[in-house]
């Protein structure tokens, strides 16, 4: 059985494996997902200036109180909404998604469809 260590370690190698064929601009920014047992977050990144131009999660002051009797993966799906709108609030049409080290399915996938949805083309 794997270590706790070993496990680590390949969690950091497929995430930098997977950041490393990406970057994001100011015009085009870094959809950034990370993702815990009881939330969900995601940034827009701007690498080339190093700024974070948006960010949403669970814990949003848009969604607090609202997702409290949903699913994890329809609670990921409305903070995919929220990210599109503040994306399109700042004239951004276009993004890179950076699923990191988690696998694009379940709560990540629906976050990605529901920015999708709203008009971000990914």
């Amino acid at each position: 059985m794997a270590t706790i260590k070993k496990l680590k370690k390949i969690r950091n190698r497929r995430e930098k494996r997977v950041r490393s064929k990406m970057s994001g601009t100011e015009e085009r920014p870094r959809l950034s997902v990370f993702r815990s047992s009881r939330y969900i977050y995601v940034q827009a990144i701007a690498d080339d200036v190093g700024k974070t131009l948006a960010d949403a999660s669970n814990l949003s002051k848009d969604l607090r109180g609202t997702l409290d009797k949903m699913n994890k993966v329809d609670a990921a799906r409305e903070v995919g909404k929220v990210m599109a709108k503040r994306l399109q609030s700042k004239n951004i049409k276009t993004a890179v998604f950076d699923r990191g080290r988690f696998l694009y399915q379940g709560r990540v996938k629906a976050l990605a469809e529901a920015v999708r949805e709203a008009g971000v083309v990914i």
